[in-house]
């Protein structure tokens, strides 16, 4: 299983967020596909944050009670972010996963963000390396 790579089962297509986009817009975005969170980069496609729904939800609490929605990106995004490559294996991100971690990763290859890898994906990857066991018993 750890010859099964983050690289095959990633979402190539992930949402990206920019450091000064308004907290409104980014949140639009990650419900309009969908996403728990996404990648932070400059504008060399370099990570430099993470945001989740949990750093937007903190921030729109408070913006709530005054009902002012000023807050960027920058201002509620992680900047010690855990990420992955593409070459690393997917038994070792799941058994990552199952502490307290994030349930998203940003694939980083030489710098640049490339796509994301959540606990369904890595869930889906293992899913089907076990129904392959299943159909040709060692």
């Amino acid at each position: 299983m750890d010859l099964i790579k983050i690289r095959d089962h990633m979402d190539r297509q992930p949402v990206l967020l920019r450091v000064n986009m308004s907290l409104a817009t980014a949140v639009e975005k990650l419900l309009d596909n969908n996403k728990m969170g996404a990648a932070v980069v400059d504008d060399l496609g370099n990570l430099v944050g993470f945001l989740s729904q949990q750093d937007c939800l903190a921030v729109m609490i408070k913006s709530s009670y005054h009902c002012d929605m000023t807050s960027v990106v920058k201002d509620c995004m992680r900047t010690e972010v855990l990420f992955v490559e593409p070459d690393d294996s997917i038994l070792h991100l799941a058994e990552q996963m199952l502490g307290l971690k994030p349930k998203v990763y940003p694939v980083v290859e030489h710098g640049k963000v490339i796509g994301t890898i959540n606990r369904t994906n890595v869930l889906k990857a293992m899913n089907i390396y076990m129904q392959q066991c299943y159909l040709s018993p060692v």
